[in-house]
């Protein structure tokens, strides 16, 4: 899905984290997500019951189950085992459902979740709200954590530095203005440019010495189901802090077209076009988000 290799493609990395204490028992072979423990419940009312997995997936004895975090904080918890990208290991982020009901920590001495680097915000100029979705990282990869943006108001991501888990980066979906994070941090259809078919997504993580890669591209989805159909707003990074390589690194339909971008550093892939800029010195960035 969308970067998966977009730490080791830029040559960098990103988080790690709690065995042994049970927290939630509801008996059976299936476990309950833990209500009061600060995080996000992901669709409740589904299969899932609050965790960040698929609607029509049970957290059931004998796996690990991931969950969704506040706005700027990442998940902390995974198999201690999975240290590699690769299946099915990668899909064992979260806590450990066991067999009595009951979940525990597979590190028993961090928390449930951890801030992240802080150097990536977004700033939303359009007037209607922005649902970015991050995937779900050791998890399925699904678009199923929720930042939602005010229109006219700021987020901070969540961006991993290079103790994150296998080194990975963060991955978001960004939904046009208007889309509820309940509508767009889901697969969705083709239906709709929304979900898994969002126009644009974006990747971020720190390296050891401080650099912040941001990238942002047309969701590969999207140019394989929407044809030439110009979304309606953009998105461009900027810089904070005055410290970035890559500027201008800007998506304006209406100036650069369908599956168009401007940057000094861009391409394509999957044949989606992208542009990546480099944040030095823990440098802040932003992605803006406009309207055409």
């Amino acid at each position: 899905m969308l970067f998966s290799n977009f730490a080791v493609y830029l040559s960098i990395a990103l988080i790690p984290t709690i065995s042994g204490a049970p927290l939630n028992k509801r008996g059976g072979n299936t476990c309950d997500f833990p209500s009061n423990k600060g995080l996000v419940s992901v669709t409740p009312k589904s299969s899932n019951g609050g965790w960040a997995m698929s609607p029509d997936q049970q957290c059931t004895a004998g796996n690990y189950c991931p969950y969704a975090c506040p706005p700027g904080k990442l998940m902390a918890q995974w198999d201690k085992s999975a240290t590699s990208y690769s299946y099915p290991e990668s899909q064992n982020g979260g806590l450990k459902c066991n067999q009595d009901g009951t979940v525990s920590k597979p590190y028993s001495d961090k928390d449930y979740c951890v801030d992240g680097e802080g150097t990536v915000e977004v700033n939303n100029k359009a007037s209607d709200n922005v649902a970015f979705c991050q995937t779900v990282l050791p998890g399925n990869e699904a678009m199923l954590i929720p930042t939602n943006v005010d229109g006219s108001g700021s987020q901070t991501l969540a961006v991993p530095g290079s103790d994150y888990w296998d080194g990975t980066a963060a991955h978001y979906y960004i939904n046009p203005p208007g889309v509820s994070t309940d509508d767009g941090c889901v697969w969705g259809t083709k239906d709709k440019a929304q979900g898994n078919w969002a126009p644009y997504v974006a990747g971020a993580n720190m390296d050891d010495s401080g650099k912040t890669y941001v990238k942002i591209g047309w969701n590969p989805k999207y140019i394989d189901d929407f044809s030439n159909k110009k979304p309606n707003f953009g998105i461009r990074v900027t810089c904070a802090d005055g410290d970035c390589d890559g500027l201008d690194c800007e998506i304006d339909p209406s100036k650069t077209g369908y599956n168009g971008v401007e940057g000094s550093s861009s391409g394509k892939q999957e044949g989606a076009s992208y542009c990546i800029v480099t944040a030095k010195n823990k440098s802040k960035a932003q992605i803006e988000v406009f309207t055409n």
